[in-house]
């Protein structure tokens, strides 16, 4: 008999990924989880919000600070520390995680925000970030207290690299998204449950096409009250552009992207554009892609993750 509400059956633990890092969140009502496996729009939700939500603020509080990440297993913040640094965010809260759905838990009173993109576009913003990793990265990834393999580095032609993240995944009960974990997976395992009232997802596409709609629909979905004028105000400093070049000034004043990324928030925030992988990818190539779909997707969530639009 299923569950009537999603269940944690899985540990995730890797280079990147520490699922049990979660015991540490007491939700609170009105909490938002923006999840995404990755390159799929991630900090561009993340940023909406925090305008959102400390737009008003003269100096707005640092962004790293009230965004925390916690199954991110790499980052200088010991499990002990995660519970207060939660607690000490002050208002609506908006938390990350890349974790599918069986290995993060589900609370009723908050909302998720599951955020996609057509996984060829995944790719090919995926391959630009692991490609850009320096040794520094690489060294806090794979440090000491690793669970399993070390991160390899990134090959240095972007088709070998598609040619084992469409049919190879990195824990055992995947089968795509290797060296990192399920990008397919990620979005089926919220698209099973797509009818729960606190399940809200978002599409790159529908993202591009109209900035100053979707954050008021954010804004609607966990009742925040938003002014045409904070809309459009949120919308405008939300753009690829203006993101990039804010970015710029955080790396001047040490944000951590410097040293993770070769050329900083310029590799981070690298192109936002969809549809590059037509110019790589071989007939053969969009064979595996195939494939993938048909045995990690259903029908109509793979329609979705290729097109975007409302989810039925």
């Amino acid at each position: 008999m299923e569950a009537a509400v999603p269940q944690v059956t899985r540990v995730y633990q890797n280079h990147h990924l520490d699922s049990t890092r979660w015991s540490e969140y007491a939700p609170q009502k009105g909490d938002v989880i923006v999840t995404t496996s990755y390159k799929a729009g991630t900090t561009w939700t993340q940023q909406i919000l925090y305008h959102m939500f400390y737009g008003h603020l003269d100096p707005m509080p640092d962004f790293n600070a009230v965004t925390p990440w916690p199954d991110a297993r790499f980052l200088p913040i010991p499990r002990e520390s995660l519970a207060p640094m939660i607690e000490a965010i002050p208002g609506r809260r908006f938390i990350k995680s890349h974790l599918p759905l069986d290995g993060l838990p589900y609370y009723e009173d908050v909302y998720y925000f599951i955020v996609a993109r057509d996984p060829r576009d995944v790719f090919m913003s995926f391959f630009n970030h692991y490609s850009r990793y320096t040794p520094t990265a690489m060294e806090m990834f794979n440090a000491p207290d690793i669970v399993g393999d070390p991160l390899p580095r990134c090959p240095e032609d972007p088709r070998e690299l598609w040619q084992q993240w469409i049919t190879r995944g990195w824990f055992e009960w995947e089968s795509d998204g290797w060296p990192f974990w399920s990008n397919l997976g990620h979005t089926q395992s919220y698209w099973s449950w797509r009818h729960l009232p606190n399940f809200h997802f978002f599409h790159y596409n529908d993202m591009l096409r109209d900035l100053p709609g979707t954050v008021q629909r954010m804004a609607d979905l966990i009742d925040f009250e938003l002014p045409e004028a904070d809309r459009d105000r949120i919308a405008e400093a939300t753009t690829f552009d203006n993101l990039k070049a804010k970015a710029k000034d955080l790396d001047a004043a040490g944000d951590p992207r410097g040293i993770v990324f070769d050329g900083g928030s310029d590799a981070f925030f690298f192109k936002g554009t969809n549809g590059r992988w037509k110019d790589l990818f071989t007939e053969a190539d969009l064979e595996l892609y195939e494939a993938a779909r048909a045995r990690v997707l259903t029908p109509d969530c793979a329609r979705w993750l290729e097109e975007g639009g409302p989810v039925a």
